[in-house]
Parts: C-alpha cells; sequence; structure tokens
C-alpha cells in the first residue's frame, strides 16, 4: 500500500515550517537575521552560503518563494526523496557558491536560488531523460512557470544572480544524474 500524501511531502512540510519559524524570529527581531545572508567575495559570508535560502526580506517575499518551493518539490519528490535532497544540497550549495563567487555587491537572501534550481532541473530532465513522464512535468512547469525565464535577467531589487546560478546548477544536476540507458 502506497503511503500517504502528507508523508510523502513531508520534506516540504518541514522545510516550509521550518522557513515560517525563521521569518517569524527574524520579523520579531527587525531582520537582525538577515547579516547572515550572502554578501558576494566576503570570507565572512560564507555561511550565507547555506543559510541565505532561508533568510527572506519580508512575508510577501517568503510567502511568494513557499509557494513555487511546494510546486516544484512536490514535482520533484515523484521520482524519490533521495533525489529530492541531493537536487536541493546541489542546488543550494552550487548556487551559494556561484552568487558568492560572481554576485554582484549587496546582501542576497531568500530560497529563490533554490526554486530555479528545481526549475531548471525539472525542464532540463525533458531532455536528458526524455521520459514520457519528464516531458509531462517539464510541459507543466513550462506551462505554470514558463515567465520565470524573465527571472534570469538583470534586474534591480532582485537577485537575478540567485536565479540564474540556481538555473544552471538545476540544469547541471540534471546532467550529472541522468539514468544511463543500457547500463
Amino acid at each position: 500500500m502506497r503511503r500517504g500524501w502528507l508523508i510523502e511531502l513531508r520534506p516540504l512540510l518541514v522545510i516550509s515550517g521550518a522557513m515560517l519559524l525563521v521569518q517569524l524570529v527574524n520579523g520579531a527581531l527587525g531582520g537582525a537575521l538577515n547579516v547572515w545572508g550572502l554578501l558576494p567575495r566576503h570570507i565572512e559570508a560564507l555561511p550565507g552560503i547555506l543559510l541565505a535560502p532561508w533568510l527572506h526580506g519580508s512575508w510577501a517575499h517568503l510567502l511568494s518563494n513557499l509557494s513555487g518551493l511546494l510546486v516544484l518539490g512536490s514535482l520533484l519528490l515523484l521520482r524519490s526523496r533521495r533525489d529530492f535532497w541531493f537536487a536541493s544540497a546541489f542546488i543550494i550549495l552550487g548556487s551559494g557558491a556561484l552568487v558568492w563567487l560572481f554576485g554582484r555587491t549587496g546582501l542576497h537572501i531568500g530560497a529563490s536560488g533554490w526554486l530555479f534550481g528545481f526549475w531548471g532541473l525539472l525542464l532540463a530532465r525533458a531532455w536528458f531523460e526524455r521520459s514520457l513522464l519528464d516531458l509531462l512535468l517539464a510541459a507543466l512547469v513550462f506551462f505554470l512557470y514558463g515567465g520565470w525565464f524573465f527571472g534570469l535577467l538583470p534586474s534591480a531589487g532582485v537577485s537575478f544572480e540567485y536565479h540564474l546560478a540556481g538555473a544552471f546548477c538545476g540544469v547541471l544536476y540534471a546532467a550529472l544524474s541522468r539514468r544511463r540507458k543500457g547500463r
């Protein structure tokens, strides 16, 4: 018998709860936790590679990221929890490192790099896997989030660098994790 859908989505529910709790504390502290965000090329900001995706500038910022995280993360969980966790780690570490190396000066916070990583991964799997499921998922992602392509372009007040780095890491993860045929 298949486990219930709430159990299948537990990783996303735990992540969402943690993000809501961090935002609650951060809001109560007047945004003081945002000092743990990512500042490109500052050695003392290296922990921001791991911490920035959990921090958000406002409730609206968090809720817009959570909606995408829940939808795209759910689609990614269709393959396996293991794949979800490995993809998340690869995208968070990779996009954070790229933003730390190449990002504009200024504080980078939010889970959008993670989301764009899931977006790039789900789209790229259609190319690399060419399975019916991956093609259908890519079509759904493109239908729901095709406009995110414009989030890869420079924009004032938005870390397009995190968007671009996340999408790149998602595509790279899709290429590196593709299933080999005939092996």
